[in-house]
């Protein structure tokens, strides 16, 4: 009788463990999860779907930077459809290679018609990729 009780309250304990952690995955992956956008799939969807969102496109020629030197406010175009566009505000630091025509990935949510970026990278430039000639054994 009395193993019958301790293998009861080993399994409710393990039931109880088993939950936990599985509540905690479930959270972390929920909470962690963000849609990656081109520019015009972001624009296509309403603001309250992009709450927690990365967008990929170019960087326009209409970067704003304020006097400290942090952030920059500007149009990222899409890539396949230049006319297409959303407004960026990004406060943080700038990486070297940000500038008109760059490549970026910006993270953040979207607020009133701007989207309010977190994280702001750029894709590196073609410079720093490797040649055909290279890549097939020959110098360029």
């Amino acid at each position: 009788m009395k193993t019958k009780k301790n293998a009861a309250i080993y399994l409710i304990a393990f039931l109880l463990f088993a939950g936990g952690v599985s509540f905690l995955a479930w959270t972390a992956f929920f909470e962690n999860s963000v849609y990656h956008l081109n520019v015009s799939e972001a624009l296509a969807l309403p603001a309250q779907q992009l709450k927690s969102a990365r967008l990929f496109g170019v960087a326009g020629n209409d970067i704003v930077k304020p006097e400290n030197g942090l952030g920059a406010k500007f149009t990222l175009h899409d890539l396949d459809h230049p006319d297409q566009a959303i407004i960026v505000d990004y406060h943080g630091a700038l990486p070297d290679t940000f500038e008109h025509g760059a490549e970026v990935i910006v993270e953040g949510s979207m607020g009133q018609k701007v989207f309010q970026a977190k994280v702001l990278m750029t894709k590196c430039p073609s410079k720093y990729e490797k040649s055909n000639r290279e890549q097939n054994g020959r110098k360029a």
